[in-house]
């Protein structure tokens, strides 16, 4: 299989910067705020759910890479629900003064109804999470709050309150989970990936289909069925339709699908042995791919309209040309995988096939190029050296070629695809024995398994 990747990013020292369109995000382990979340609880029916709700809370609050969590072994043994719950302990006497001299007091522990039992050790949280749920007419409500515990009292500390509405089931938790997860994630610059999606392939039916999940890897569901091989999912830029390359019709070959509902929306194939590896323009209305016509020799970059109509070559070379993918914030530029300079490298071009220049330094092999949210950096896949099938995720700022390994020798890594909110990549990876769908932040840690059922692979994360 022929494959190829690219990423840019900006590091200095222990600090990862990452550019998510106008807004700078800087990582630094042990400096994040320290985010206290306890176990909430649920009156009536509503605790039946809760299991899945504080899992999901959880998950998504660390997942976004923005805090710095605190373990739960470490929080008082008293859980306010609500602000009312707080209360000031009245100061204590802790000895009779001395003749002269002034009565020495210091403030009683509230046991965890005040704010300084969770600001000060063992906790030492610069913020805590904290609510309740309950089931009324036929509705799974969460009242949901989050404090700055700096700020002294719970009157001034308030920086997320709201109400959040579900159904009465594991689904209506996790919802309101996500939810009061993005309330709080938007509060220090971070987007939810609450409503975005994983494309995939998987073999677990016996065939290669392509399938999507939630982006912890829930609600794993199959799109097509084909009982064939269906590989290369794309997602649209607005996340209603997807690209992929299936063999249904004996030769590969380009099909668009919309999302909800799910209906092939009949892309034309020029006639050739293969049509392979699409992607779409930014503005959702083109996709780019790789062709063997007009001769059958494979493959040249070919531009056409989302039913196949208008289409026209973008290279002319005889050398393979494959995986292309416009730059998502210009649309002006493409960066593909070719071996026109020998084994596969990854290569940038403008829109209509000139100033082509290579941006992998040539040895090894290179494929899976994805682009950054922002147009400057990508992630691709690398062998780096010439050790054969070794591959692991880098990411490369496009115009100064500075690259960073993200992934080191577990097993095969391939096929990053990066996250909406440009903090996270999705890719396939061996380290656990088989191929599998992985997350990470986009420094290399928090990587988490998102499939374990069969053999998954080449991952795309879409809206």
């Amino acid at each position: 299989m022929r494959r190829l990747v690219w990423l840019a990013i900006a590091s200095t020292g222990a600090w990862l910067v990452v550019m998510a369109q106008d807004v700078t995000i800087k990582l630094q382990q042990g400096e994040r705020p320290a985010m206290a979340i306890p176990d909430l609880r649920g009156a009536g029916d509503a605790q039946n759910y809760m299991g899945a709700f504080n899992q999901t809370l959880w998950a998504d609050v660390e997942g976004a890479g923005l805090f710095k969590m605190v373990p739960k072994t470490m929080y008082p043994t008293a859980v306010p629900q609500q602000p009312s719950d707080f209360r000031q302990p009245p100061p204590v006497v802790e000895r009779p003064p001395a003749r002269g001299r002034q009565q020495i007091t210091q403030p009683q522990t509230g046991g965890g109804l005040w704010m300084s039992d969770w600001s000060g050790p063992p906790a030492s949280a610069n913020y805590l999470a904290f609510g309740y749920t309950a089931v009324q007419n036929g509705v799974f409500v969460l009242r949901g709050w989050l404090f700055d515990l700096s700020r002294g009292a719970p009157a001034n500390a308030q920086v997320v309150g709201n109400t959040y509405l579900g159904s009465v089931d594991e689904a209506g938790a996790r919802k309101v989970a996500h939810e009061f997860a993005a309330d709080i994630i938007a509060r220090f610059g971070g987007k939810t990936l609450f409503d975005t999606h994983v494309y995939f392939v998987s073999n677990r039916t016996g065939h290669k289909e392509v399938w999507v999940m939630d982006p912890d890897g829930k609600n794993q569901r199959q799109l097509t069925r084909f009982n064939s091989t269906s590989i290369q999912p794309t997602a649209s830029p607005d996340g209603s339709k997807i690209a992929f390359t299936s063999y249904a019709r004996i030769n590969p070959a380009i099909f668009i699908f919309s999302v909800d509902p799910v209906r092939d929306l009949r892309f034309y194939n020029q006639r050739a042995s293969v049509n392979e590896t699409p992607g779409f323009t930014p503005d959702g209305k083109q996709m780019v791919y790789a062709s063997s016509a007009p001769n059958d020799r494979c493959c040249r970059i070919y531009i056409a309209n989302l039913d196949g109509s208008g289409l026209r070559p973008i290279t002319t070379s005889s050398f393979i040309d494959v995986e292309p993918k416009v730059n998502p914030k210009t649309g002006n530029e493409i960066v593909f995988v070719s071996g026109r300079s020998g084994p596969q490298q990854i290569y940038r071009m403008n829109m209509d096939g000139s100033d082509i220049e290579r941006l992998t330094p040539g040895e090894g092999e290179a494929s899976n190029p994805s682009w950054h949210p922002d147009g400057q950096m990508i992630a691709y896949a690398w062998t780096r050296g010439y050790a054969q099938g070794a591959f692991n995720i880098f990411i490369m700022d496009v115009a100064s070629r500075k690259y960073t390994q993200l992934t080191h020798g577990e097993g095969r890594n391939e096929n990053p695809s990066w996250a909406p909110d440009g903090r996270h990549l999705v890719f396939m990876s061996t380290r656990a024995g088989s191929h599998q769908i992985w997350t990470m932040l986009a420094d290399g840690t928090q990587v988490q398994p998102l499939t374990t059922q069969g053999s998954n692979e080449t991952p795309v994360w879409g809206k």
